[in-house]
């Protein structure tokens, strides 16, 4: 049965942990493993504070919109920040020579490495949506 948590957080790094609870939490009751409920955290921490860094710029005005749905075999994650939003193809690949040394970027790449699917597309009317999908692979 699939199952909807909404959030309004705080433009606070305090709402990265509360977002992190709340996806684990959910994709726990559905039976994922300890090493995927870590990653699909570290992916979902690591996108609300971008939400709340880069998008809300810590506004407090500012909200991170979270969603968690919960499904049988997967759990998605919607994280929506109400900044200006920004143009995707400007994020440098942090994995070219150039950018090695750069403390910035790597925050997309560790999301992607951790979850199975990745969408991010502009907010309405403004800001950043990025939703993040895991799903259950059951061993038989």
């Amino acid at each position: 049965t699939a199952r909807t948590i909404e959030r309004f957080l705080e433009s606070t790094l305090d709402s990265a942990d509360e977002a992190e609870t709340l996806a684990v939490k959910a994709a726990e009751e559905i039976g994922f493993p300890e090493e995927e409920l870590h990653k699909l955290g570290m992916a979902v921490r690591e996108s609300t504070v971008n939400a709340v860094v880069h998008g809300n710029r810590y506004n407090s005005r500012k909200k991170v919109h979270l969603t968690v749905r919960k499904a049988a075999d997967h759990t998605k994650v919607t994280i929506a920040d109400e900044g200006n939003g920004f143009d995707m193809s400007s994020v440098r690949d942090p994995l070219a020579e150039e950018n090695l040394l750069h403390q910035s970027g790597r925050g997309l790449l560790l999301i992607r490495a951790f979850v199975d699917e990745v969408e991010m597309r502009r907010g309405t009317p403004a800001g950043t949506e990025l939703t993040l999908t895991k799903y259950l692979v059951r061993k038989s």
